[in-house]
């Protein structure tokens, strides 16, 4: 199936079979008839990447969650919106109907779950106590319980009407991707980044199964309907189907080109659905490992955005190793920029938007015109991939964070290596300038901010207090603050000059 033109996140079939939803990083939710591959509905409204999408169990109803922090409900016959659900304080990563349909939840990296009223949108329960993002939620068959799985490597299973905590599995040695119950609720799934999959009992907490034969990341985890076979997408990029009883794989799909981000049986158990990176849908026939549809229509996940200065012009970085220039108000392509020899992870315009830069995979960084979309510079010298680039605000400077764990300063226009700051013991992921051009920021791995001197290449101040990679680095207007973001699901607001933290 083919159609998206971005990273396919989710997949979920209606109850009948009849139609298949996905929900991708285009920001689009679509409807698709799954036996010929014909797509009916696209459905557009969220401002960011959709991460998940699920039916209600009359099919009457679609739900999707997105970075947008919001929860979209949808007629999937009209493609009309009926709902749009707002609280969350982060990207919803996950929803799910109650079997009855009275119920929907979501799950967010703001760490919480909420339980709604998807007809008036009434959040009826906010369920706390998770000390990382919920990635991933399910309601046992019944109704009765709710699981819910989190980057701190546990799975909490929650009375939904009263919004208690009734168990808390641990286990993993990795963040839980996803949790799946089994029809009949006496078992429970949940996939996560120590490449294993277990099997509970959610009663009593305890551990029935470990799977183990992924070589990546378990992204996601569902049970047929019948509960006899379970099916797993990984970072490794397969689909794996499993007996759950006895833990024995049954199947090993391969054909998808990237991390497989969902999985998902049709009702009766006759077709399964996989959602990747490589921006595709597969159906396969589970029994026999064969794909019987390949949807396709992505062009490559965008991992970059900039606007120009003036806002007339668009920049987008894609992992098929191309840079876009758009006009954003007609959504007209004017540039592809081609001439990396990867992806483009990071794009930045100059403050006068005559120049832009790309960040690359390729270790590299490229200046270009934007008008023309001629190449006006390859910057060498990193020995990782560059993950971060900013102009400083005269134009004057260009600073490059890479996997070399270093942090360079060039002249954009001679393309000359002015500084190379070293000091972090990881892959710097964020870097940017003080407004006057005075200090330097930067964010990495290492769960530290550093404050630099981009002159002389002295570092200034090493902020620590973060437990997880920064990965957001940011000034106030003014320069008095500084901003970071990390994967402990907080931000800190320090004062740069003395290194102390203000806020959490």
């Amino acid at each position: 199936l083919e159609g998206h033109n971005g990273s396919v996140y989710s997949v979920a079939f209606s109850a009948d079979g009849q139609r298949l939803a996905s929900g991708a990083g285009d920001r689009t939710v679509k409807i698709w008839d799954p036996a010929s591959g014909q797509c009916f509905q696209t459905l557009e409204g969220h401002n960011g990447s959709v991460y998940s999408v699920a039916f209600s169990p009359d099919g009457q109803r679609l739900a999707s969650g997105a970075v947008d922090d919001t929860v979209k409900i949808w007629d999937p016959a009209s493609g009309q919106c009926l709902q749009t659900l707002e609280g969350h304080r982060g990207s919803v990563s996950s929803v799910a109907f109650s079997a009855d349909g009275q119920r929907l939840a979501s799950g967010a990296v703001d760490r919480t779950v909420k339980i709604w009223d998807p007809a008036s949108g009434q959040c009826l329960q906010t369920l706390e106590g998770h000390t990382g993002s919920v990635s991933s939620v399910a309601f046992s068959p019944d109704g009765q319980r709710f699981a819910s799985g989190v980057v701190d490597d546990t799975v909490k299973v929650w009375d939904p009407a009263s919004g208690q905590c009734l168990q808390t599995l641990e286990g993993h040695r990795g963040s839980v991707s996803s949790v799946a119950f089994s029809p009949d609720g006496q078992r429970f799934a949940s996939g996560a980044g120590d490449r294993t999959i277990k099997i509970w009992d959610p009663a009593s907490g305890q551990c029935l199964q470990t799977l183990e034969g992924h070589r990546g990341w378990v992204y996601s985890v569902a049970f047929s309907a019948d509960g006899q076979r379970f099916a797993s997408g990984a970072g490794d990029d397969t689909v794996k189907i499993w007996d759950p009883a006895s833990g024995q794989c049954l199947q090993t799909l391969e054909g998808h080109r990237g991390s497989v981000s969902s999985v998902a049986f049709s009702a009766d158990g006759q077709r399964l659905a996989s959602g990747a990176v490589d921006r595709t849908v597969k159906i396969w026939d589970p029994a026999s490992g064969q794909c019987l549809q390949t949807l396709e229509g992505h062009t490559g996940s965008v991992s970059s955005v900039a606007f120009s200065p003036d806002g007339q012009r668009f920049a987008s970085g894609v992992v098929d190793d191309t840079v876009k220039i758009w006009d954003p108000a007609s959504g007209q392509c004017l540039q592809t920029l081609e001439g990396h020899r990867g992806s483009v992870s990071s794009v930045a315009f100059s403050p006068d938007g005559q120049r832009f830069a790309s960040g690359v995979v390729d270790d590299t960084v490229k200046i270009w015109d934007p008008a023309s979309g001629q190449c006006l510079q390859t910057l060498e010298g990193h020995k990782g991939l560059v993950y971060s680039v900013t102009f400083s605000a005269d134009g004057q400077r260009l600073a490059s964070g890479a996997g070399d764990d270093t942090v360079k300063i060039w002249d954009p226009a001679s393309g000359q290596c002015l500084q190379t700051l070293e000091g972090h013991r990881g892959s710097v992921h964020s870097v940017a300038f003080s407004p006057d051009g005075q200090r330097f920021a930067s964010g990495a791995v290492d769960d530290t901010v550093k404050i630099w001197d981009p002159a002389s290449g002295q570092c200034l101040q090493t902020l620590e207090g973060h437990n997880g990679s920064v990965s957001s680095v940011a000034f106030s207007a003014d320069g008095q603050r500084l901003a970071s973001g990390a994967v402990d699901c907080t931000v800190k607001i320090w004062d740069p000059a003395s290194g102390q933290c203000l806020q959490t």
